[in-house]
């Protein structure tokens, strides 16, 4: 686990944030294609052993909905 791939994956998380907050009629197939990749970079961040997708899966979605709603009361 390196800082870079720490940093990767909280920014791709603020970054998908960021883009909803400008478009804020995201599609369901956008919202997954983020979640997917903030799941990858928990896993990257845990050295991809096997048994923890799922996990990787849940958080990353969890994380994605608390930055969203996170941005929106910010407006």
């Amino acid at each position: 686990m390196t800082e870079k791939s720490e940093n990767s994956g909280m920014e791709e998380l603020q970054n998908a944030s960021a883009d909803t907050a400008a478009s804020p009629s995201m599609s369901a197939e956008e919202r997954l294609q983020k979640i997917a990749l903030a799941a990858y970079y928990l896993a990257e961040q845990r050295g991809f052993s096997p048994g923890g997708e799922l996990t990787d899966w849940l958080e990353a979605e969890k994380q994605f909905d608390a930055s969203l709603a996170s941005e929106s009361q910010g407006d």
